[in-house]
This record gives C-alpha cells, structure tokens and sequence, in this order.
C-alpha cells in the first residue's frame, strides 16, 4: 500500500508532501480572451503533465527552479512557456494562437489530387505494427475525471420539484454526477493488464455509463478496431487502420511546425454514409509518420450509438523516450437527449510517470486486471484538493460539496425513518408486476415479496392455485450474507398443499464460496431444466387452450457447496433426497374455446389424441438418493478485486464444464440406479471486429448407466412452445416441444448465433407463432415468411443469424431436434 501512495505524491505532486514545493496555476484563453477547455499541459523532457479544467484553468506543484512547460490542445499551436519556480505560489496565464498551416502542398482540389493525403497515410499504416510493438510493456499513473450534466429539461417539466430535486438552475441545468479515480496501470503485450486503483470519489447518481478504470480508455488508434465501452458494442474501423483506405478518404488541409516537428493535419472522411466510422481530423510527425494528435468524433447519423446521440475523442501523444511516444492525455465528450432532456458531459484522462518497458516480477500478471484498495472509497475530500491534477470549477465544487452534505444528511435517523416509511410504503400497481421490497434502517435484513402475478395462477393439474412466496436477506457483514426463501402453494382443484424453504450461505466472495439447501415438498415441472413460467402457463392455458407444461409432485431436501478452488475453476456439489409420484388433469377451465384444440395429457409421452383426463402410467411411486458435481473451468479468466469480493469478466476463450450426476440403488430406500455425464463449451459475446459478435454453447454426453431412471431423470432440452421466447439465452431451441425428445440415452446439441449489429434483445420478444411452417428436423423463421416478425421488427435495424442442432438418442431411435437458421430484423 505505502509504495502506491509514493507513487502517486511522484506523479501527481500529492498531498503536500514537501513545504519546498509551490502551486503554479492560471487560465488558458484564445486570442478573443475565450477560455479553452481541456489543455494538455506537461514539462518539457519529462512525464508529469495536467489538463486544464472545464474553464481553461489548470494547476501544478513544482519544486523550486525553471521549467519549459508545454501547453497543446488541437486547433491551437503549440505554445512553450519558459517558467521560473520560486518558494511561493504563483500564476502564469497562458493565450494560444489558432493553428496556422502552410497550405502549399494542398495546391489542387481534392478531388482532383488524394495523393497527398494517402501517401501520407500509407506511411503511417507501414509503421503502425512497429508503433504497436516499441513498447512491449510500460506502467504510469492515471488520473480520470468524469461529469454528466442535464444541459436542459422541456419548459413543461420546469418546477419547483424538478428543480430541487436534480439540484437545476432557472434554466434547467445542473450536474447529475462526477466521479474521480486515481489508480496505477501496468500493461504487458499481447494483453496482460493489472491496474490497482488508489483512491475512487463520486457524487450523484450515475444512471447512463461510466469510465473509472484506465482501461476503460485506452482507445489505441494504431489498432484497426477500436471499441468504445458502454456506448457501441461494434468497433469502430482507426483511420490507420490496414485497412482503413477502404473506409476512409482523407484530406490534407495543411501543415505546421510544432516543436521543431512537422506535423500534418488531415481531415478524415468515412466513405460510406452508415457505419462504424470516425470523422474529424488526425495530425500525423512527418518523416516518423506517427500520430501527433487526435480529434475525431462519432454521432448516431452514422454510426450506432448506444446512450448518446454525439461522442467526440481527442487524444494528445508526447515523447516518452526518443522512440517511444504515448497518450499524455485522453478526453471523451458527449451529448444526447432523451425524451426532452438533453445531456452531456466528458471524461478526462491524465497520465503521468511514464515508465517504458519495466521488468514485472514473475507472477505480477495474474488474471486481476483491477484491485481496489480497501481505503480507496473513503478518501476524504482534503485528500482530493491536493491529490486531483485537474482543478475543480466552481460549479463542481459546489455540487461535490452540496451532495457530500446531503450524504451525510442521509446518515442521520431523521432521513434513515423518512426513507424507510418511503421506501416500505406498498406500491400496488408496482407490486403487480414486480413484487415489493423493504429493509430496515441499518438495510441489514430486507424482504422481498414475489409479485402478484406470480402468485396466482391456473393450470390444468391444480386448477386455480395460490403460490406464495417470499425472501428474506440477512446481511451479517460485507462478506456474509444469508438468504431464506420461503414458498406456499395450494391447487384448489386437487386440494394439494406444498411448503418449502429455500437457503443460501454466501461465506466467501473472494472465492464465489456458498453453502444452500432446500427442503419441503412442491410441485415440481417433468422438464428439469425449465419451459414456462406459471404466470405464462396460465395465460396460454386459459386463453389457447395449451396447457404446455407437465407437473409431478415431490418431497425433497437437498444440500451443497460451491468455492472457486483456483482462478478459474469453480467447483460445486450436492446431494439430494425426493420422494416422487405422477399427478394428473383435474381441471378443465378456460376463457377461451379454441376451436380444433383439446388440452392434453399431463403425461407428456401420452399419444396424441389422448383425452385431458387420461390416467396413463408414466413413472411409480419413488425415492431418488441422487449425487450431484460440476466442474467449470473458464481459461485465463480475468477478474476485478474489489472490498466487497471478486467479481469474475468474460474470458475470450470458451468455457468448459463437466457435469456428473449419480443416483443411488438401495440407500435410504432410494430407487433409481444411474450414472449420467456430459461436458458443455460455451462462449458468449466474440467479438469479430466490424460484424458484431458471436455466440456458441455446445454441449454432449449421456447415461453409461441407466438400470433404473424415471422421466424427471432424464436428460431434457430447453426447448420453447407457445407465442414468447427469450432469444438472449444462447443454449435453447426456438418452437422445439419441451418432452417430447427428452433422453435416457446419449445426447449432442450445438447452438449458434451471429449478432450483426450488437448487442442482444434486452428484452423479451413476443411473435406469434402462425404461419410458421414447422418440419420435424427443420423449422425455419425469416421476414420473408413471416409477415408478423416484420412488421414487429421494422425500423430498428439489427440483424441475428442462429442455428440450433440437436440429436438425442433413446434405444435404436434418432431424432433431429429442431435444426433452425433465424433471421430477424430488430
């Protein structure tokens, strides 16, 4: 902990740390006096930079002596300032001259003459490998800044409520939140990156996106595809791409010397008029042929933006060594509007104490690309004022102090009673549809109520039935945690009760360790891995005729225990007890009479045209001692330590699981006797550059014993029926009956889906199945024939490619289940 603190009194001049040192500050305008935002400023032959704030004003501490201090900022030229340190503060403003570019080289038209330009551009794409690889490995200290405002508010929302609330001027305007970071990145080729953050401060509500980690902004524009988290989940093509001539156009408006360097200024234009492409200008170091500086934005009129409407990046590259140059400073703007209120902000990144090719120890890289100290959220704001290199307005301040306030406001029993009566009231149209949810003051124990719509239900099997439900949380500190879930049900058509309590231990979040248990008695669906939900059962039974789901009645109890035993493989196991036995139709009711349409047997292997009150056989009366073990292994897994545990990222390799499950004869008068295995490799969101991303879950493997199982033992697929699915789960089959490939025998299914747009539905999809020509072995759904999907889909743009494949085999028998290419647009 000490060696980071001293790092950051080097990099930032931190805490005072020496009476010797005086703070150099001033304001940064343009010829008219204007201020100019955002300024790099750093010493001459050195590593130790700032930026200027919001209002043109930036600050240093420097020790006593002279320094050549270097201000830039793209339009302006570059402008070096001789200054004299002495023992006491001082201040220096600074005015910066519009660039100024010799244009003889731009002699022609454009159109008439590229080759300027693009031979230039060449030059630079010949040498992007080299720049990419000159530094194998390097660390500094990062500064980031970060503040969303609301820029105005629709003259009908403008009142005393509005205003007070969002903390808002007359004109609408206010700051929504700010966050600040002070962190160390260390980063080794190809892609080890460790990054421990110091100290963390924020205020307000973040409800769009954030960037608090250094990695969040390291926007590489020697790379051919950058990505810009939170905001796209395409890349975007760099100009200097190997590719980007393809793109691009570019223009040279002309050149200056800055420096004792000549550098080019070149207007980047996409070709196309939709795409993932930057526009705005790139200044290129002739004769080195490496980026100077960067000022390019993206908006929504031609690419896809998520959140904002306008996103522009400028970038400033300083010598670090004679060959090596990086980023000094990095700043993101936005702006957007939702619904009336327009929005905008930035965050700024300021790196500091450069270090070019480091020896990291052996095991330095361990997959934890991000540690947070445990003190790093309870900096004080003393500690900032001396910390921050970029100086606060005095708008910000304002806002840090007016919420620090009410942050210490809400930690006195007045507010804690107000809020609690507030938060506990019932909300009965919310409780509908999401359940209702309460705590008490110290938010140590809450409760959580289901909501109604999960409550109440109706199937063929109970008739109209009363599930009631609820959780209870008992936080025993930042590390431990129990969960108890209680549920009651009762069918009023069978007059069968059920109870059950539902537990979970968390012990350990730095290993993701649980201990759970459950036990009670339920009634439970044939289909183990799940097809509707009661609310939806009960609406295509009562409205359709389609009582899709089948039911069986269990009394069970169960225990287990998960831990990651090593980065990267989790493992958990269990056992379980249950008495089972078969259920049957006892009611009838509906709202609707389809016509042609009979409910069906609640034995799923019953022949068609069976009636609803058949009392087929299906399974006996029995016990199942059953032992369950998994084993997942996510390769070069990376992951965040926070003070509350670790919290695991995607890994870009797939990820294998190995699944065993035993039941044993004869113990505890169990009476099933199997083995089952299988193996699933999956990987969700593989990026493949500018089409989007892909997604793959294979999985296989079967019973190598099977002298005594019953149906609920079975292997299942997680097939769909009805007019609703969730296409976000990649692993189900599309329109597949939920028992009727079920398997006692070997299994194989592969799916795959290609998202050529982004990201996934975030929410649930509602077609209608009609007119779907369904074939057992391939089913197939395109806007061609499918009138319904392309009205519902028109306009959004967003394209998915899917196949599902499946085989399972029971006895001599082999099915295809569900073969499916999907096509949609969203």
């Amino acid at each position: 902990m000490r060696k980071y603190i001293l790092l950051f009194i080097i990099a930032f001049s931190a805490i005072t740390a020496s009476a010797q040192q005086s703070l150099l500050t001033g304001k940064i305008t343009d010829k008219n006096g204007q201020v100019i935002p955002f300024v790099s400023i750093y010493i001459r032959n050195s590593t130790y930079g700032t930026t200027a704030n919001e209002n043109g004003v930036y600050q240093f501490k420097l020790s006593p002596g002279t320094y050549n201090v270097i201000y830039r900022y793209v339009g302006y030229t570059e402008k070096i300032e001789q200054i004299t340190i002495a023992d006491h503060d001082q201040e220096h403003n600074v005015q910066m001259a519009d660039e100024v570019f010799n244009t003889d080289r731009v002699s022609e038209t454009y159109l008439k003459n590229r080759d300027v330009a693009d031979t230039i551009i060449k030059q630079v794409i010949k040498k992007r490998k080299y720049y990419t690889e000159e530094a194998t490995s390097f660390s500094c200290a990062v500064y980031i800044k970060g503040v969303q405002k609301l820029l105005s508010v629709p003259k009908s929302l403008i009142g005393h409520e509005v205003q007070r609330t969002l903390d808002l001027d007359s004109n609408g305007r206010g700051i929504l939140y700010q966050s600040e970071s002070l962190s160390e990145y260390n980063f080794q080729k190809p892609d080890k990156i460790k990054e421990i953050t110091i100290a963390n401060r924020m205020a307000g509500q973040n409800t769009a996106f954030g960037y608090k980690k250094a990695s969040d902004l390291q926007a590489n524009f020697y790379e051919n595809v950058i990505t810009i988290p939170g905001l796209a989940s395409r890349g975007f093509v760099s100009p200097v791409a190997a590719y980007g001539p393809r793109f691009y156009n570019y223009k040279l408006l002309g050149t200056s010397v800055e420096n004792g360097r000549t550098v080019d200024k070149i207007r980047v234009i996409p070709k196309r008029n939709h795409g993932q492409y930057f526009q705005g200008d790139i200044y290129i170091v002739e004769n080195d042929w490496r980026i100077y500086s960067v000022d390019f934005f993206v908006d929504n009129k031609v690419s896809n933006l998520n959140l904002v409407d306008t996103l522009s990046i400028r970038q400033q590259y300083i010598a670090i060594t004679d060959s090596v140059w990086m980023p000094a400073s990095t700043q993101y703007n936005f702006k957007g509007a939702v619904l009336g209120f327009k929005f905008g902000g930035y965050y700024a990144a300021v790196y500091n104490n450069y270090k070019i090719n480091p020896t990291f120890p052996d095991g330095f890289f361990t997959g934890e690309i991000l540690k947070v100290d445990t003190v790093a959220n309870s900096k004080k704001p003393n500690y900032w004022a001396d910390a921050r290199p970029i100086p606060l307005t005095a708008f910000e301040e304002r806002d840090y102090k007016k919420k620090d306030a009410f942050e210490e406001y809400k930690k006195t029993d007045r507010y804690i009673d107000s809020l609690q009566h507030r938060k506990n009231r019932i909300n009965y149209p919310g409780y509908l549809i999401f359940g209702y949810a309460a705590s008490n003051k110290s938010a140590r124990d809450s409760l959580y109520i289901f909501p109604f719509i999960q409550t109440f239900y109706y199937n063929t099997v109970e008739g109209f039935g009363i599930n009631a439900k609820a959780s209870y949380i008992r936080t025993i500190d930042d590390l431990h945690s129990l969960t108890i879930t209680p549920a009651l049900r009762y069918g009023f058509s069978n007059k069968i009760f059920s109870a059950n309590v539902a537990t979970e231990y968390l012990n350990d979040p730095f290993h993701a360790a649980k201990f759970y248990a459950d036990f009670g008695s339920d009634v439970l669906d044939l289909n183990n891995v799940g097809t509707r939900s009661l609310y939806f059962n009960t609406l295509s039974t009562l409205l359709s005729e389609n009582n899709y789901v089948k039911y069986y009645r269990s009394h069970y109890g169960d225990f287990g225990y998960q831990r990651e035993v090593t980065n990267g493989v989790l493992l958990k196991g269990g056992f379980s007890y249950s008495s089972r036995s078969q259920l049957y139709n006892t009611s009838f009711s509906k709202l609707k009479d389809v016509k042609d349409r009979e409910f069906t047997s609640n034995n799923p292997l019953a022949p068609p045209g069976t009636p609803p009150d058949d009392h087929s056989f299906l399974f006996p009366d029995n016990q199942a001692l059953v032992f369950n073990v998994s084993a997942l292994f996510t390769f070069d897994q990376r992951y965040e330590t926070r003070p509350t545990g670790k919290f695991n990222l995607p890994s870009k390799y797939p990820m294998v699981k190995i699944n065993y499950r035993k039941g044993f004869k004869s113990i505890l008068g169990s009476d099933v006797d199997y083995d089952f295995a299988s193996v699933d490799i999956s990987q969700d969101h593989i990026q493949t550059g500018l089409s989007g991303y892909s997604s793959f879950k294979v999985s296989g493997g079967g019973f190598f014993n099977n002298n005594k199982l019953y149906y609920m033992d079975y292997n299942h697929f997680l097939g769909n029926q009805g007019t609703t699915f969730d296409p976000t789960y990649v692993g189900s089959f599309h329109f597949l009956p939920f028992y009727t490939y079920s398997t006692n025998g070997a299994f194989l299914e592969a799916h795959y889906q290609h998202n050529f747009a982004g990201s996934l539905f975030n929410h649930i999809s509602f077609l209608r199945k009609a007119k779907l020509e369904e074939i057992i072995g391939a089913n197939y759904l395109t806007t061609k024939n499918n009138r319904n999907y392309r009205e519902f889909y028109i306009g959004v743009q967003r394209l998915i490619f899917r196949v599902d494949y499946g085989i399972s085999y029971a006895g001599d028998k082999k099915y295809i289940q569900g073969f499916r290419i999907f096509y949609g647009i969203r």
